[in-house]
């Protein structure tokens, strides 16, 4: 019943944070379309609305089904990586780190299929950095994180072990 745990703490917690994501979506579309911008900190940080159909710097714009693609392969094996993750203390923080990546697709993703394009509200115009939402502060914080857990916390045998199909199906867990 443990491994299952993981699942559910995914599930209802990528659903929790996609959906803060929306919510701000909703928000900064009603407050912001039409408008130039909203100055949070004079030529510092700004909130400005955008329709981006590609990714950062608009990259790729158009490309909606690749990303919806892209999108649900990155998920499932995010699922897939979960489903293997032993339930333990140790595993929290690749734990964590799933929920970020997950929510950040999943928030991206519904823009993609319901709008064709994704909402972008925060603008850092003091380095003129592309325009970007919450559940890019997600994928962008999970990135991170992973490569921290991978560099400086992980063994390789660990990971290693997580998405290796095993002939009994068990992984072998590190306390």
């Amino acid at each position: 019943m443990k491994k299952y745990y993981n699942i559910m703490i995914f599930t209802i917690s990528v659903f929790v944070l996609a959906a803060l994501d929306q919510i701000s979506k909703v928000f900064a579309t009603n407050a912001l379309k039409g408008n130039s911008g909203i100055p949070i900190w004079n030529d510092v940080l700004e909130l400005y609305y955008l329709e981006n159909t590609g990714t950062a710097w608009g990259l790729f714009g158009g490309a909606r089904i690749f990303f919806i693609i892209i999108t649900t392969i990155i998920f499932l094996v995010i699922v897939f990586f979960i489903y293997r993750l032993p339930f333990t203390k140790r595993n929290i923080p690749l734990l964590l780190n799933a929920i970020l990546l997950g929510s950040g697709a999943i928030g991206n993703f519904i823009d993609r299929i319901f709008l064709g394009y994704v909402r972008d509200f925060i603008y850092f115009k003091w380095i003129n950095f592309p325009v970007f939402n919450i559940a890019d502060i997600y994928v962008t914080v999970g990135i991170g994180l992973f490569a921290i857990l991978i560099f400086f916390v992980y063994k390789d045998e660990e990971l290693t072990s997580i998405i290796k199909l095993q002939k009994d199906g068990g992984t072998k867990t590190y306390e």
